[in-house]
């Protein structure tokens, strides 16, 4: 089994910047791939970015390319996601999530087996 714990959300003006953290715990060599989605109310849980828990083959949504950044350092067990430059739009639950070695494509929510508990990131103008 594996854990994972998010931290980092809150109020932010638009134009702020922040950081949220996923602590992973359990058996972490099963984990072959990270992910952070975000679900707003009435909408989909859409993946926002993904990369393979060796930290490489980075991925991300249309909508945050060139201001979000995800990271993976092995040593702690986390994986953050380094949020810059945030709008109105960006306001939803954010959750990680990880996928194993037999697992579908990074791009969709069923491929993932294990995921936090989510954390609230509100942007206002």
């Amino acid at each position: 089994q594996v854990q994972l714990v998010e931290s980092g959300g809150g109020p932010v003006q638009a134009g702020g910047s922040l950081r949220l953290s996923c602590v992973v715990s359990g058996r972490t060599s099963s984990i072959y791939g990270m992910a952070w989605f975000r679900q707003a109310p009435g909408t989909e849980r859409e993946v926002v970015a993904a990369n393979r828990w060796s930290g490489n083959s980075e991925y991300y949504a249309d909508s945050v390319k060139g201001r979000f950044t995800i990271s993976s350092d092995n040593a702690k067990n986390t994986v953050y996601l380094e949020m810059n430059s945030l709008k109105p739009e960006d306001t939803a639950v954010y959750y990680c999530a990880a996928r194993g070695y037999i697992s579908g494509t990074y791009l969709r929510r069923e491929s993932y087996s294990y995921w936090g508990q989510g954390t609230q990131v509100t942007v206002s103008s």
